[in-house]
């Protein structure tokens, strides 16, 4: 499991694109370069790094699930992820 300052940073990374985004938008579009540098970098939707919900980790991201495929094997096999079930044949 991910340390907890690393999700924290995680999501701040999250909630600064989200807020800046129009405003990113709009300088790109007016091509205002200075302006552009003036954004907080972790602003940039590209510093954003894909990390399981549940436990942070880092590798194996699942972007359909939002979580790892450890994590995804675990609640599959428990029935957790509705629809989701181990296959045998």
């Amino acid at each position: 499991m991910a340390k907890e300052s690393i999700k924290a940073r995680e999501r701040k990374r999250e909630r600064l694109v989200a807020k800046f985004a129009s405003k990113r938008k709009a300088l790109k579009e007016a091509q205002d370069w200075k302006g552009l540098d003036a954004l907080p970098k972790n602003s940039s939707p590209v510093r954003l790094h894909n990390r399981c919900k549940l436990t942070g980790r880092p590798k194996g991201y699942m972007r359909k699930f939002g979580i790892n495929r450890v994590t995804f094997r675990e609640m599959a096999s428990t029935g957790f992820i509705p629809g989701v079930t181990k296959s045998s044949w």
